[in-house]
């Protein structure tokens, strides 16, 4: 899966620093295969969060946890909307 996240104006540095502090506590989560936090280049303030997990329910407990739970209270203020989830099936 893949989050879309794009900041608000004058959010892109909180946002940013929002975004960061979830990735060392979702690569300690049991299920967790991939989180990493891209920038587009041409969009500052727009971000990709590339994110994998073994299976729902590691997912489930991943948008449970106390730390996003803090992350997803905050999208209002940081955000222009909430993030775009775009979902992928592995091919090869």
């Amino acid at each position: 899966m893949i989050a879309v996240l794009v900041a608000r104006p004058g959010q892109r540095d909180a946002l940013r620093q929002a975004l960061t502090a979830l990735i060392d506590p979702t690569h300690a989560e049991p299920g967790c295969l991939d989180y990493r936090l891209f920038e587009l280049t041409e969009e500052p303030g727009t971000f990709y969060m590339r994110e994998s997990f073994a299976d729902q329910a590691a997912l489930d407990a991943h948008f449970a946890s106390a730390y996003f739970q803090a992350f997803a209270a905050q999208v209002d203020t940081l955000m222009v909307g909430p993030p775009k989830l775009v979902k992928l099936t592995p091919i090869g």
